[in-house]
């Protein structure tokens, strides 16, 4: 087994992953943000299970029957959690926000850098273990 197969490690490299993956889509809302029509997407919140890997995104409660409540966040059953439904929209159909778009760069920028230095010393004290250091 590699030291970079340790489920700590594997949960610290999934988590910047999915960082990068929604920098991307933030870059791509706030370059869309005069294109008439456009409207902002984010990516579901990660969450890991009790084995280390991460969720599967869609999984959870859905309204099976009319008389059931809708989970909150949710459109019912196949409901697509990577479309944001924001309350602000312009006349020509546009829904960027640029000031909530920045704060979601500025968030997803200190959740990087966080699970990043995690995977450093992470592996900073492993070597100290292994007697590399």
């Amino acid at each position: 087994m590699a030291i970079t197969d340790l489920p700590l490690l594997s949960m610290l490299r999934t988590r910047m992953q999915w960082s990068q993956a929604r920098q991307q889509l933030i870059a791509e809302n706030v370059a869309n943000a005069d294109m008439p029509g456009f409207r902002p997407r984010d990516l579901a919140a990660l969450s890991f299970g009790a084995d280390g890997t991460a969720a599967k995104a869609g999984v959870g409660l859905a309204a099976t029957a009319a008389g059931h409540i809708v989970p909150a966040g949710a459109d019912g059953p196949g409901a697509d959690a990577k479309r944001f439904k924001g309350f602000e929209v312009r006349p020509s159909g546009n829904g960027v926000n640029l000031e909530e778009e920045m704060m979601k760069a500025g968030d997803n920028q200190s959740d990087y850098q966080l699970a990043a230095s995690l995977y450093q010393k992470s592996l900073d004290t492993l070597k100290i273990a292994i007697g590399k250091r």
